[in-house]
């Protein structure tokens, strides 16, 4: 490739074809030698008269110019221009085929669009130069096939970055895999060091010269929760020391009404040269239990990544005795060794049976409660299907009682024998029992017993064939001391001693604490080692991708549990969210134990940035200009020849001029807004009505006459139809309601239609619609800069995070992610969305979420004494997102008789009428902007108020 600026030609010898321009210059402007003029006397009859139609006896110098500039645009064309071409290193070496090592781990997808970019541009330059290009993923290695770098580059799609690294296994395998012949590699490096490197290295350079791409932006990386002394601590590590920089570390999780959305956000800052911090959530245990996974906003890795398991969440334990505390001898109290023993481990749940279930707690300790009414059986056991765990004490009252005696009770592990056992005491023969050791399958096992642990008392079990199987504590005389039996999800555990010390010193010692800890707060310990996992088998259930996104595992194979720890990442083993038995671990990317050091790379090896300028071919855009050219060309002379209409020369010149610069610097535009017909074109106009209209004008200019709501065409044609129908009941109640009197609904697409005639988008999202061009982009940042609105609508309820829990979230954020969208937060109770026309506070659709995001408010905005609402934005909200399914509860037929049944009853209608309302204040919140945040209707809206 020859250089000439920031310009390469592929076949610079075509450019010798500009020194023919001077010569084509004198050609065309040669001309006919003029004739003899003689004196005829006849010539007098005819002045006077004038010749319409005249022709030029030379050619103007600026259609000479045209002629010249498109002769010029086509030799230049043809000589294969491209912009910012890339100098091949490689090439120097004497060409050849090329390898292209990727790590493709998790660090190399915080940039994984600019490495794509680089990659084509490897690839441009490869088949210019007639070079077989062969790609090779560290992370996934497969025998590499060197072909044309044509079909390589049409699979680029489907290469994607892998959730974990290259272990020295898998570069084994890759060196193993290399070819022997020689070839020259780009390893497009993801920044992290390993001892693998130079094994590799010394591969590649054996087969020929290497040169390493490698980026120098930024990499985090998110190691998992602890929870410690009642906080939640994450740990924030960066690849390389820097400059002091701030990131922001989210909690996803489930909103109370079981939708997905950013439950805690936090700014980290980083200190200059830091490569560590770390930072301490305080969170409240209700809110902690609903958090699914920790990032690193804008990371897009799955290093950024942390998800929590069972290890985090403090249990919910509930604390019910079967008979009053005796005023003043709190020591006696059965719930008073309970609550030391678990409030430093646990959140304690006060009140009744009625009261505690509602809030479905993790733990429900029954001390010395014998019999439980009906009602409350039914509901325990259905609490204990679902994986609850049921702690239950002995005492007078139980010992007393006939629960469990002739028969099994459905809530107790064993059946009881009449009356107890009293040993040690003043009027019973023996001494105190002891403990005997936890057994290998005793949840206590490992657990030290303190020697002046005893036993005084206790209900006996009846001897049963299940009985061995349930004892998980027993005294030295082989009693059972605590029993278990599984029931659905959970189980039933009874302590055959009182939860005081009437009956035993064990809630006296700090084994009591441990047992209960083992009951109740956890089933094993919050970090087990592979070892104690051995012989299970754990199902993943969430797994991470490479970027970092959150999917559903769907068949992937369990995995081993002695496995889940300590083999490395990889296919089989993927990062992510693992269910066992009774309880979920979660196997991160990134661990405690991870240590971010950067590539070090020797001097010898060529090391190049990710940031380059894009490799552009300029031959197609310079052809067109030259037929552009030729077309004015053509125009011009036809002008010039009287040929348009019987123009005179100089008019035609100024045609000529006006039509080039069209052709070159026009962009059709084709404002073609699609009426209630979807597709169909508005028809001709009938006999005898004059002069015909065309149908995309027509709708131009009722779109820009009156107020028209527009919705988004998905491609979906009873989506479409349904968002149709959805627009025309909400015109409907505006005409009735309001003095808008909208015109009727139309659909656009984004390709074709201009947008400005419409002050609100409705875009219905589904998970196969087509991503917008470029050029769609481009109008839409316009279209929401110059004041238009869009209603997003998921139309699931993904009303939260608008992004990784349905496929229509996930659409949505890759629809999003090209438009300029500020800031988001949730609808406040003071915005003026909620009282542009009605006073608002919930928004249902179809959905009765109220969780819908709009423009966030200034830091500034402050509450002003005597003003019942902020001052927020200034101008109207450029996007509206939520998932409640808007259009069905507005959608009427033309009979305006509702589409969609929402609800039933009186609720149902309730519901409808209030998403009218939501639309109503939604279009007016359009037309007027923050009118209603005007101080002169302060008063109106306290009455209103009720203040």
């Amino acid at each position: 490739m020859t250089m000439l600026g920031p310009l390469g030609f592929t076949a610079p010898w075509l450019l010798l074809g500009l020194l023919a321009l001077p010569v084509l210059w004198v050609i065309l402007r040669a001309v006919p030698p003029a004739p003899i003029r003689r004196m005829f006397p006849g010539v007098v009859l005819l002045l006077g008269l004038k010749d319409e139609e005249q022709v030029t006896d030379r050619t103007p110098w600026w259609l000479l110019l045209l002629r010249m500039l498109a002769v010029a645009a086509v030799i230049v064309g043809l000589a294969g221009p491209v912009l910012n071409p890339q100098e091949d290193r490689a090439a120097e070496a004497g060409g050849g085929p090329l390898l292209v090592v990727m790590d493709a781990s998790w660090s190399s997808a915080t940039d994984w669009r600019q490495r794509r970019e680089a990659l084509e541009s490897l690839l441009a330059r490869a088949e210019r130069q007639d070079r077989t290009v062969a790609l090779m993923r560290l992370t996934a290695p497969e025998a590499p096939r060197f072909q044309v770098a044509g079909v390589l580059q049409s699979r680029l799609g489907g290469i994607l970055p892998e959730p974990w690294e290259p272990d020295a296994a898998r570069v084994e395998q890759a060196i193993s895999l290399l070819p022997e012949e020689n070839f020259d590699t780009f390893w497009m490096s993801d920044g992290l060091d390993r001892e693998s490197r130079e094994t590799m290295l010394a591969a590649l350079e054996a087969r020929g010269t290497v040169t390493v791409f490698e980026s120098p932006r930024a990499h985090y990386a998110l190691t998992p929760p602890r929870f410690e002394d009642g906080h939640v601590l994450l740990t924030l590590r960066r690849l390389r020391p820097g400059p002091e920089a701030e990131v922001s570390v989210a909690g996803h999780g489930l909103d109370p009404a079981g939708n997905p959305a950013v439950l805690v956000r936090n700014r980290v800052i980083f200190e200059q040269s830091a490569t560590e911090t770390e930072l301490e959530l305080n969170l409240p245990a209700e809110l902690r239990a609903r958090i699914t996974r920790f990032e690193i906003e804008g990371a897009g890795s799955a290093g950024a990544v942390a998800l929590p398991d069972d290890s985090l969440r403090r249990r919910e334990v509930a604390l019910i005795a079967g008979n009053e505390n005796r005023e003043g001898l709190e020591l006696l109290s059965p719930l008073h060794f309970l609550n030391k023993a678990l409030a430093p481990t646990a959140d304690i749940l006060d009140g009744t049976l009625e009261d505690v279930l509602p809030a479905n707690p993790d733990v429900i300790v029954l001390a010395d409660v014998a019999t439980l009414a009906p009602g409350e059986e039914d509901e325990i056991s259905e609490w204990l299907d679902k994986g609850g765990t049921l702690l239950r004490f002995a005492g007078p009252r139980l010992a007393a009682s006939d629960v469990s005696r002739s028969e099994e009770d459905p809530l107790m592990p064993v059946r009881l024998r009449a009356g107890g056992r009293s040993v040690g005491g003043a009027m019973s023969w023996g001494e105190p029992k002891a403990l005997a050791p936890f057994t290998e399958d005793s949840p206590f096992y490992g657990l030290e017993i303190p020697e002046d642990v005893t036993v005084t008392s206790q209900v006996m079990a009846q001897p049963d064939p299940t009985l061995a199987s349930r004892v998980i504590a027993q005294l030295t005389d082989g009693t059972p001391l605590v029993t278990r039996k599984r029931v659905g999800q959970g189980q039933v555990v009874l302590f055959h001693v009182t939860a005081n010390a009437e009956w035993s010193s064990l809630p006296l010692s700090g084994l009591f604490v441990q047992m209960l800890e083992r009951l109740a707060v956890s089933s094993m310990p919050a970090s087990p080692a592979p070892e104690d996992l051995a012989g299970t088998v754990w199902q993943p259930i969430r797994v991470l991708d490479g970027f970092g996104r959150v999917v559903d595992a769907g068949n992937l194979p369990g995995v081993a549990g002695e496995d889940l720890l300590a083999e490395p990442l990889g296919p089989e083993l993927q990062p992510g969210l693992y269910q066992g038995e009774d309880r979920s671990l979660a196997r991160n990317v990134v661990t405690a134990d991870t240590v971010l050091e950067p590539a070090v790379w020797p001097e010898r090896i060529t090391v190049e940035g990710l940031s380059r300028p894009q490799e552009t071919p300029l031959a197609g855009w310079l052809l067109a200009l030259a037929v552009a050219l030729l077309l004015a060309d053509v125009i011009a002379s036809l002008a010039l020849s009287g040929r348009l209409g019987g123009a005179r020369a100089k008019g035609g010149a100024t045609a000529a001029v006006l039509i080039a610069a069209l052709a070159l610097g026009a962009v059709p535009t084709d404002v073609r807004a699609q009426g209630a017909q979807g597709d169909q074109a508005a028809p001709e106009a009938e006999e005898g009505q004059g002069e015909e209209v065309r149908g995309d004008d027509a709708a131009a200019i009722l779109a820009a006459s009156e107020v028209t709501l527009a919705h988004v065409l998905t491609g979906d044609r009873e989506l479409d139809d349904l968002a149709e129908a959805g627009l025309r009941g909400l015109s409907e109640t505006l005409f009735f309601r309001t003095s808008v009197e909208p015109a009727d609904a139309v659909g656009v697409d984004l390709e074709t239609d201009e947008l400005a005639f419409f002050p609100m988008l409705y875009w219905p999202v589904t998970p196969s619609q087509p991503m917008p061009s470029d050029a769609a982009y481009a109008k839409l940042n316009e279209y929401l800069r110059s004041g238009g609105m869009i209603l997003f609508d998921t139309r699931d309820a993904d009303v939260a995070g608008y992004g990784t829990a349905s496929p229509e979230g996930r659409k949505l954020r890759d629809l999003a992610a090209p438009l300029d969208i500020p800031p988001l937060e949730p609808v406040p109770q003071d915005h003026v969305l909620t009282r542009t026309f009605y006073l608002l506070q919930d928004f249902p659709g179809r959905y009765t979420s109220r969780d819908v995001w709009v423009e966030a408010a200034p830091p500034d905005a402050e509450q002003v004494e005597g003003m019942p609402f902020r001052n927020l934005n200034d101008n109207v909200t450029p996007v509206v997102i939520g998932g409640n399914d808007w259009a069905a509860a507005w959608a009427m037929d033309e009979r305006g008789n509702p589409l969609v049944r929402i609800g039933s009853g009186f609720a149902g209608e309730r519901q409808r009428e209030i998403a009218y309302r939501f639309g109503v204040n939604l279009v007016m919140h359009v037309l007027t902007g923050n009118y209603k945040s005007d101080q002169v209707h302060v008063p109106a809206l306290l009455d209103r108020l009720g203040q």
